[in-house]
Formats: structure tokens, C-alpha cells, sequence
């Protein structure tokens, strides 16, 4: 569906991506077109779905939860039950911002916010210990992060 937006449209994603607090006003200068048009193409960019929503990134350090871990799954056993049971739980555990469903090793890997690694613990135990679905898990600390970003490649 890429081949459907022109120049003017991946320049907007791009800028939107960059910053989404940006005012139609100074999108059309920076895309050097008028109002109106950015302000049409960007509701047709929504409608089309190529924008799913406008984020706040916020800083975890500063809302005491800069403990990340990254937690690979095993399920007990590959049924369609467990699977759904799964994706289910996850959904409403606020510390978990990021479920993917993989291929390897593991099943899930779940990328999980937490203060410390005395929280993590009791997290694993209280949380990710009571939901049956789950055989087995790996978790791998973040030491100190790299590259951080939301952008994709457009």
C-alpha cells in the first residue's frame, strides 16, 4: 500500500513521527504546502490507517519505572487455548508495554517496565506465576539502552 502515498504524504509520516505536537500550520511550511491540503491528507492518512494514534514518550526514570526487562515464554503446551489465554492476560498487565508472539526458542516475548529487580521478582511471582498458560521463562536485564526510537523507515 506504500506505492499509494506520494512525496508530500511520506513527508508528513516522517514529520509526524518526529513530532506529533506539531500544528498543521507548521507542517505546511516545512512540507511547503497550504493548510488545507496537509490538513486533508492527513485525515486521509488516519482514515487509511497509515496513523494509528498520537503518543505522549514519557520518561521512565522519572516515573520510577526505568527497569526494563525483556522476558521470553515458553507456553506449557502449544494449544490454541494457552495461546489466547496468553495474548488475554497480557493485555491488562499494565508493567508489560510490548507482547510479540515469536518464532525460536520461546513463544512470547514480553517487554516489561518495572522499578527494580526486587519489583521484577515480585512480578514474575505474584503476576507472570499465576497465569497457567505459561511453562517456563527467561528474562534478559537491560544494561543500558542504545537507540531508542518509534520511527519506522519511511
Amino acid at each position: 500500500m506504500k506505492q499509494d502515498l506520494d512525496d508530500y504524504d511520506l513527508l508528513l509520516l516522517r514529520e509526524l513521527q518526529r513530532d506529533g505536537h506539531q500544528t498543521i500550520k507548521e507542517l505546511s511550511q516545512k512540507v511547503n504546502l497550504s493548510v488545507s491540503p496537509v490538513f486533508e491528507r492527513i485525515r486521509k492518512l488516519e482514515r487509511e490507517g497509515y496513523i494509528q494514534g498520537y503518543v505522549a514518550v514519557l520518561d521512565a526514570e522519572k516515573l520510577d519505572c526505568g527497569f526494563m526487562v525483556f522476558c521470553y515464554i515458553k507456553m506449557k503446551q502449544h494449544t490454541q487455548e494457552n495461546a489466547v489465554q496468553l495474548m488475554s492476560a497480557v493485555q491488562d498487565i499494565p508493567e508489560i508495554v510490548e507482547c510479540f508472539n515469536i518464532s525460536g526458542d520461546y513463544d512470547f516475548l514480553l517487554k516489561i517496565y518495572v522499578k527494580n529487580m526486587k519489583q521484577y521478582q515480585e512480578f514474575v511471582m505474584r503476576i507472570l506465576g499465576d497465569i497457567p498458560a505459561i511453562g517456563s521463562l527467561n528474562s534478559s536485564f537491560v544494561l543500558g539502552e542504545v537507540k531508542n526510537s518509534h520511527a519506522l523507515p519511511v
